[in-house]
């Protein structure tokens, strides 16, 4: 069997891709066909572990939600993930490639990525009946069509159609669709089979002045326009949470949730549910001088913790810290946050920037050490103080050693993980996902001092969020003509199937 695939690339970042492959899974899921998520490269901090205990973007994730199969590698074979303003660590299939490596140099390793990228796709054409495919940032960026992977690049190697999706909210819509085309290649116009105007609000009636130039000049139909969906819950790709809406009434008596926004900040879908939940507000802190009252505070991970440490101390939240410790407050340290919570750590092969250690905030008897083999799994368990069941997964480079985890805060399959301090203020854990599951949620808001926590699912919400998406592409979308361009979809299928290649 060979897949029908459909790619959806966008004429800006943040165009919308990721809802749109998120919702039109979902549609065609509702369709009766068996559908699979790909991007072929992602830029994001926000990462999921796999069945098979590799790592993917976060987005494939919900985009394999949507479609009701198990996120597997193959749905995201490269993954970029910056570690500082130049350098970023490579995942390809799932494993580490390379652990920093600069923009220049990765543009000419792009080339040898390619059968990678092509591998993992043609695993999931042979399984599923479509493919929806993702593309990352804009195909308009020439100056990185070399071995480009991401967008034309890539629809050019399988031959697959394209549809091209804009943000009315962004300003100048037309001129964004017709740009982005214009700057194509030839090869690459054919493939374009149709636009999708997003986020509009007003009438309608007042586009069809541009939608009829725009199809004088391009030939290009407007396969339709999505209307702005307000207070769309689903995880943004690489952007921080405080940017969803939060519960919108009264402040007064909340409980009180302080992030610290450090440098690089690691898989901050993991804060989502906390914003969402009733009963609490939650902010970001930005300076010290802002840093807000608080009943619980929690440093999230990095993908530079030495950097984010540093961070922390110029801007000196750790005094801050100190004083919410003195007063009794809870606090909590995830993954990276755990790290940054222990007396030293130590970078001595320089994975995440530069070679040497660091003094922690020393709040846990640990240590920690960056080593050159990532950490990846799968996690369930129970909150060791009160047996609450979690359910997450791990992503680190670290190992840390130490008394502090002889308390641990976790327990997963008789093994002890995390930790939590002798006067019970603090928390540390390498695991994500702690608050996605509405018992983990519960028990440790309980445990930070909360004792009027409304029901909140996290995860039905989502899939509640999903299902507004796809029912709003079936509404706004014309579905006929987006079926006959997916059913035009004839592959190419270059490599070799036989020829097993891995990281």
């Amino acid at each position: 069997m060979r897949a029908k695939v459909l790619m959806i690339q966008g004429t800006t970042s943040n165009a919308g891709k990721s809802a749109m492959v998120t919702g039109l899974c979902k549609t065609l899921v509702n369709f009766g066909l068996n559908v699979a998520p790909f991007k072929p490269q992602n830029m994001s901090l926000n990462s999921a572990v796999t069945l098979d205990g590799k790592e993917i973007g976060r987005a494939q994730a919900l985009q394999a939600m949507a479609c009701g199969i198990e996120p597997h590698s193959d749905m995201n074979p490269v993954l970029l993930k910056p570690s500082s303003d130049t350098g970023s660590q490579v995942i390809v299939q799932g494993k580490v490639y390379e652990a920093m490596i600069d923009a220049s140099s990765y543009h000419n390793l792009k080339a040898k990525l390619i059968p990678y990228v092509l591998e993992s796709f043609y695993n999931l054409a042979q399984k599923y009946d479509v493919i929806i495919v993702e593309g990352a940032g804009s195909p308009a960026e020439i100056n990185l069509a070399q071995n480009d992977l991401a967008n034309m690049g890539f629809a050019k190697q399988v031959n697959c159609p394209v549809i091209i999706v804009s943000d009315i909210e962004r300003g100048g819509v037309f001129a964004h669709l017709y740009g982005t085309w214009a700057l194509l290649t030839k090869n690459e116009k054919k493939l374009v089979k149709g636009f999708i105007i997003n986020k509009f609000r007003g009438d309608k009636q007042l586009l069809n002045t541009g939608i009829d130039y725009l199809y004088q000049q391009t030939n290009i139909p407007l396969i339709g326009i999505m209307p702005y969906i307000n207070n769309l819950q689903l995880q943004a790709e690489d952007s921080l949470s405080h940017e969803l809406p939060n519960n919108l009434t009264s402040k007064h008596n909340k409980f009180k949730i302080t992030i610290l926004k450090i440098p690089y900040i690691s898989n901050e879908t993991d804060f989502e549910p906390l914003f969402l939940c009733p009963n609490l507000e939650v902010s970001y802190a930005q300076s010290a001088e802002l840093f807000p009252k608080s009943d619980l505070i929690i440093i999230p991970g990095s993908k530079n913790v030495r950097e984010a440490l540093k961070f922390i101390i110029k801007n000196s939240w750790d005094t801050e810290i100190f004083r919410h410790l003195r007063y009794g407050g809870k606090l909590i340290g995830i993954c990276g946050g755990l790290q940054i919570l222990g007396k030293v750590i130590h970078d001595p092969w320089g994975i995440e920037g530069d070679r040497g250690s660091s003094q922690g905030l020393g709040l846990l008897e640990l240590e920690t050490t960056i080593t050159k083999n990532k950490q990846l799994k799968l996690v369930e368990g129970y909150l060791a103080y009160n047996k609450a069941f979690v359910r997450g997964y791990e992503i680190h480079m670290g190992v840390s050693t130490g008394n502090a985890l002889v308390n641990p805060a976790i327990i997963s399959q008789n093994q002890k993980e995390g930790a939590v301090s002798k006067d019970n203020l603090i928390l540390g854990t390498y695991l994500h996902g702690l608050f996605d599951e509405n018992s983990s949620l519960q028990a440790i808001l309980q445990w930070a001092g909360l004792n009027n926590l409304s029901h909140f699912d996290y995860k039905s919400n989502t899939r509640n969020e999903i299902n507004k998406i796809a029912a709003n592409m079936e509404c706004n979308l014309d579905m006929l003509q987006l079926m006959e361009i997916l059913n035009s979809s004839k592959l190419n299928f270059p490599i070799n199937k036989s020829k097993k290649m891995s990281v």
